[in-house]
């Protein structure tokens, strides 16, 4: 999830679990908290941009993290904070739920989080919720807003707090109901078309959970379509992308694909643009790919150009969002 997301959920959580022991310091201690997992961001300092891929949510996103820090940090607090009252049972629990709710809600989006690191290179991706959700993040930042505000002693603080996390925890329930709907309308079609399928995956378009990013991988490449959850047609509009991973015997920097080809978790389509022979990543999604036919995809690197490759993750996800597009793609989620 995105930073602001970490910072005011911490901060209700925060509330929750120790705002009558410290008052408002609770809501810093929270965000500061919730968003320990992403000092790894430190890594892109001296990692090759295909590393640092994988370094993000690794190991500081793994249930050794949590094993490891959540007790050093719990002691320091518990000396730091001695007239506070909080035993090291009750701050060894909001450090490592902080921590651990943090990795959770990493897991519900396509990048993959390392749960299992450094045993397992495996990465979890529930893939039900975009990477930045408005309508999951408000709560959390109206109460966060308010927190701020009232008294220490106000009895609504904490009522406020469980709101706003009850509020985001339906809104990711829903999100995993969506989904399940677009799983069944996609074995639906691969049934009635014939369509050959070894493995697919299903994905929010970005800022909702009603419109789904639809994939499904054979042995040439991938058909890809959009369904909405209001789609009033019973078939999905597919079209096709080679996989193309032939092309990648012209790379030359065969460490570099190597780690692309595992962060993408296999699903990767390869193309010349002109003479630079560029490696897609399609679990993060088309630009405009609801409304155009040959879209480009939003994440693309680079392969004989490492240096331009410093943003590749996100890159020209909100390209062209003028009022005509956004208006194409509400209409889009509405079902037309």
């Amino acid at each position: 999830m995105d930073s602001v997301t970490h910072v005011v959920l911490g901060a209700c959580i925060g509330e929750v679990i120790a705002g009558k022991q410290l008052g408002r310091k609770v809501l810093f201690l929270g965000a500061i908290a919730q968003s320990l997992p992403d000092i790894d961001f430190v890594a892109a300092s001296w990692l090759s941009t295909s590393a640092d891929l994988l370094a993000h949510r690794g190991i500081t996103h793994s249930f050794l993290f949590i094993a490891i820090v959540a007790p050093i940090l719990a002691w320091l607090c518990q000396k730091g904070f001695r007239k506070r009252g909080m035993t090291f049972g009750h701050w060894l629990f909001f450090w490592g739920l902080q921590i651990f709710i943090h990795q959770f809600i990493d897991a519900f989006n396509a990048y993959g989080t390392g749960w299992f690191e450094p045993f397992s290179h495996q990465r979890v991706s529930f893939n039900t919720m975009f990477v930045a959700d408005p309508l999951f993040t408000i709560w959390p930042i109206a109460a966060f807003i308010v927190l701020l505000v009232i008294k220490r002693n106000n009895n609504k603080r904490r009522i406020l707090a469980w709101g706003a996390i009850a509020l985001s925890s339906i809104y990711l329930i829903a999100g995993v109901t969506f989904k399940s709907f677009a799983e069944n309308r996609l074995n639906k079609e691969i049934r009635s078309k014939n369509l050959v399928s070894h493995r697919h995956f299903t994905t929010p378009t970005p800022l909702n959970n009603l419109l789904w990013y639809i994939v499904a991988e054979s042995d040439s490449g991938y058909s890809i379509g959009y369904w909405s959850v209001f789609d009033k047609s019973d078939s999905i509009d597919f079209h096709f992308v080679y996989k193309n991973d032939t092309l990648l015997q012209l790379a030359t920097h065969k460490n570099t694909v190597d780690d692309l080809i595992r962060f993408s978790q296999g699903y990767y389509a390869v193309q010349m643009w002109h003479d630079t022979l560029v490696f897609n990543d399609l679990r993060f999604g088309e630009v405009l790919g609801w409304s155009e036919k040959k879209p480009k995809f939003v994440f693309y690197y680079l392969l004989e150009h490492p240096f331009d490759n410093k943003l590749i993750v996100q890159r020209g996800r909100f390209a062209r969002w003028d009022k005509a597009n956004i208006k194409i793609f509400l209409r889009r989620i509405g079902g037309d």
